[in-house]
């Protein structure tokens, strides 16, 4: 992805913190995005190698803290990746920490799915790990 595009995404990114609705359409490099208050889903789906993943995840997490702190909405976070490379990684497991901080005070209301290919061991091993070292239970779903 060209520079000049990369700084829209990140842009676009930084704009959704206030926002209740966030529709962000993926590229060769940077996950779907869907954040949304009302529905109590966060979906990423797609590929995931941004150039900096920090600009591309910081800003989610700041939308997470701004619209789900004081919800009394179920929240669904919903992983379909095809592909994560590491800084991704390591910026979902940032990611989900922090998810898991803001969800800490209203049990019950943050549920994770993790979706992946029929025959994509190295994704579900992933999410396997994220489960782990997060603590909390997701929710494996196989597809095709």
């Amino acid at each position: 992805m060209e520079t000049s595009a990369r700084k829209n995404v990140y842009k676009k990114l930084q704009s959704a913190t206030n926002l209740s609705f966030f529709y962000l359409e993926g590229t060769l490099d940077s996950p779907e995005v869907l954040l949304d208050k009302e529905g109590g889903i966060i979906k990423f789906s797609g590929r995931s190698l941004p150039e900096d993943a920090r600009s591309f995840y910081k800003p989610i997490m700041e939308w997470i803290s701004n619209n789900c702190s004081t919800s009394n909405i179920n929240t669904r976070v919903i992983f379909q990746f095809e592909y994560i490379n590491s800084s991704s990684s390591k910026m979902l497991l940032e990611l989900l920490e922090y998810t898991k901080q803001v969800f800490d005070n209203m049990k019950d209301k943050l549920f994770i799915e993790w979706r992946y290919l029929d025959d994509d061991d190295d994704m579900l091993e992933a999410g396997e790990d994220f489960e782990e070292r997060i603590g909390i239970d997701f929710k494996f779903i196989s597809y095709s």
